[in-house]
Order: structure tokens, then sequence, then C-alpha cells
């Protein structure tokens, strides 16, 4: 009775370490979660600046006949589309106009500023959007198509 008594009152260094090793994987399984779901919450500066950037555009082009170029970005309005960026910081804006004729058409995307905290987000690295609406994505690797874009714009 003395020996069960003794033994009770204490755990052994082997439990000890058991119950440590399962602590350590379920904590790391849950910070890799975790940091998937800040990355994608992060993708939001993208998204929702080049839908403000298609926007403005509309609004040039309804005012002056043709869409903002890259040196309208920063520009206040009417001069300009008045967007400083993207508003977190973790996405550069720019904006492609097409080379037939009149400015036309346009692509803006914003694609990860490597000193802020999206630098890890390899999947979706470059976010775009034209004057169709048309939504394009793709990786650092440059893997794109419509399966990216689905993925990176949801």
């Amino acid at each position: 009775v003395t020996q069960i008594a003794a033994r009770g009152r204490g755990f052994t260094l082997i439990e000890l370490l058991i119950t440590i090793a399962i602590v350590a994987i379920v904590a790391s399984l849950a910070i890799g979660g975790y940091r998937q779901y800040v990355r994608r919450a992060g993708r939001v500066d993208a998204t929702s600046a080049l839908l403000r950037l298609a926007s403005a555009q509309e609004k040039f082009y309804a005012q002056n006949g043709q869409y903002a170029g890259a040196a309208e970005l920063t520009d206040a309005p009417p001069d300009g589309l008045g967007i400083q960026g993207s508003e977190r910081g973790y996405y550069v804006l720019a904006i492609e106009i097409d080379a037939n004729g009149p400015a036309i058409g346009f692509t803006a995307t914003a694609t990860v500023d490597p000193a802020s905290n999206q630098a890890d987000d390899a999947d979706c690295w470059v976010f775009g959007i034209n004057e169709r609406g048309l939504r394009t994505a793709h990786s650092q690797g440059g893997d794109t198509g419509p399966a990216v874009a689905d993925r990176c714009w949801r």
C-alpha cells in the first residue's frame, strides 16, 4: 500500500517529457494555421486598394476621356487618382496604360512589399485588375491562372 501511495504523488521524467512533446506538437500546428490566417487577412490590403484604384480610374476616365497613368496615381483629383498606396502598406501599387493610341485601357497591380509583414506570402505575390474588372494574381514563383486568382482574391 505504501508503494502505491508513494508512486501516485508525482510524475516521472518520462511522463513529463511526453507531455512537453505533445504540447510542442499541438503548438506548432496552431501557430502554422494562425500564420496562414494572418496572410489571408493581409491580402485584403491588396484587393481593397486595387478595387479603390479601379473605381478612381473610372471616375478619372469619365472626367478626362482617358485613364490615369503612373504619373497621376498620387496626384490629387481631378488631376490624378489621389491614391498614395495600400492602406496598411503591405503592397506597392502600379498602373500600366495600354499602348494603343489614347489611354483607353489600364492594368493596375499590387505587388508585395518585401519589407512588409506580407513578405512571406509567396502564394499570392502580385494581384492585378484591368479596366474590364478582370482580376488576376500570381505567386512569387510565377504560377498564374484562374485557380490562383480565385484563391488569392477570395
